[in-house]
């Protein structure tokens, strides 16, 4: 595991810190989890065990058409991480910027997936911004191991409905996830 972290340097406190090394660390990790991915669940394993505490916020992104529903996501969400109850924590975001929802929930920290050069840049980007909005919560970058790099929710809704998918999203996705995109689409064919 490669992590980094943005602008400081040190999860664990360091000089001119104003979070001293007592104090509880609580991350906010992020995503629109549609669907939730093996790549998302190690992000939390990992997030879960370098911080007191972690907020899985499911967020909504404009951008994209949800494939689950908000709803069906929160609910795989707590499933996958019901084993790490009294750790992990899953929220929905209302509108609005994220840095803020994290202040609001205590987070010290954010907790972003670097996967290649181009989420590196949007991450650094976003970081930097984050920054000047709330200087007291600081970015902590993480890098998968190779096998969950190139995994993203797109690739797997790209993958749904093709000849032999199946075997596809299961290799990507935990059970249950794969378990709900299988359901969701035979219930929209039917």
């Amino acid at each position: 595991m490669l992590c980094f972290f943005y602008p400081r340097g040190s999860l664990f406190g360091c000089p001119g810190d104003n979070h001293s090394a007592n104090m509880k660390k609580t991350a906010l990790y992020a995503g629109s989890f549609d669907p939730p991915t093996n790549g998302h669940l190690w992000m939390i394993k990992r997030g879960a065990e370098l911080f007191d505490e972690l907020v899985v916020a499911l967020a909504v992104n404009p951008d994209k058409r949800g494939f689950l529903s908000m709803e069906e996501r929160r609910h795989l969400l707590l499933e996958m991480t019901a084993d790490m109850s009294g750790k992990v924590r899953v929220e929905v975001v209302p509108q609005g910027f994220l840095v803020d929802f994290a202040s609001g929930t205590g987070a010290t920290h954010l907790l972003r997936g670097i996967r290649n050069t181009i989420d590196f840049e949007y991450e650094k980007a976003m970081a930097r911004m984050n920054t000047r909005m709330q200087p007291e919560i600081q970015t902590v970058f993480l890098m998968p191991p190779s096998e969950l790099e190139e995994i993203s929710s797109s690739m797997v809704r790209g993958f749904v409905g093709l000849p032999g998918w199946q075997r596809w999203v299961r290799a990507c996705v935990p059970g249950c996830v794969a378990d709900a995109v299988e359901a969701r689409l035979y219930k929209d064919k039917t």
